[in-house]
């Protein structure tokens, strides 16, 4: 046994010290992110997406408050994970809901048998969700959102994942709250209204792209965020153009382009 287990313990250290690795990598490749003038909507779809890659979650969104107690969705890793914050927002009803409110984790390993926000329960399984787990996005006394996790089978985060989802919770929140960028409560108001407002715009576009692409709307996202990248603008400000009619994705011939 204690041949075979020698092994199996060596394994255990890799699977740890790859795992620090990138955690590493991601939390560099957030510092990098917050320059003085970042992307706030494409730095925040990132972090769902390293949240989904490094937790083992098949799903990650971010709700954000509008400093006036009511939240909006920014992010979402998928469009079922969009359609279902939205639910959640809209009945006023569910995990990361809470999560918000008290400021305090939620985590529900199975929802099926938690017997709590029956509305959200059946929307969560109509799209195929079955476990969900919410992080407070905070700073001291200040609660700005919740970062929230989505599983398609039932089961609990271990302590090492949870450490990890508050850390890109806390990660999130330093950007938003960096002291540079934000010196009173009026500039972080103004800031994450221009996020909420940057994000009707993008799903604005990603509806145009989708009809005009003939794609989903998840695939015109990708087109979106890899057209802003490409063109080193941001993503509000591409999708405005979109809507607008004066830039296509991809470049087609006959667009009125503004360059």
């Amino acid at each position: 046994m204690q041949v075979a287990s020698r092994p199996a313990a060596l394994c255990l250290t890799r699977v740890l010290e790859m795992s620090r690795t990138t955690l590493a990598d991601v939390l560099v490749e957030m510092a990098d992110t917050l320059v003085d003038d970042f992307d706030v909507i494409d730095f925040l779809h990132v972090l769902t997406e390293r949240c989904v890659q490094l937790l083992g979650v098949s799903a990650a969104g971010i709700l954000l408050t509008d400093q006036q107690e009511t939240l909006q969705l920014v992010a979402a890793s998928s469009e079922r994970t969009r359609l279902l914050e939205l639910f959640q927002l809209q009945t006023d009803q569910g995990p990361c809901v809470d999560c918000f409110n008290t400021g305090q984790p939620v985590s529900v390993p199975d929802l099926r048998s938690a017997g709590r926000w029956p509305r959200f329960t059946v929307a969560a399984a109509e799209v195929g969700f079955t476990s969900v787990h919410a992080l407070p996005m905070r700073l001291r006394t200040e609660v700005i959102g919740a970062l929230n996790l989505f599983g398609v089978e039932p089961g609990a985060l271990d302590d090492g994942r949870l450490r990890t989802g508050k850390a890109l919770a806390d990660v999130a929140t330093i950007g938003l709250l960096q002291q540079r960028a934000i010196r009173s409560r009026s500039i972080l108001t103004e800031q994450l209204q221009t996020a909420l407002n940057s994000r009707v715009l993008i799903e604005q576009a990603k509806g145009v792209l989708a009809e005009r692409l003939r794609v989903d709307l998840d695939q015109a996202f990708a087109l979106l965020r890899h057209a802003a990248r490409s063109r080193n603008r941001h993503l509000s400000e591409l999708a405005q153009a979109v809507v607008d009619g004066t830039e296509a994705i991809p470049d087609t011939p006959g667009a009125k382009s503004k360059h």
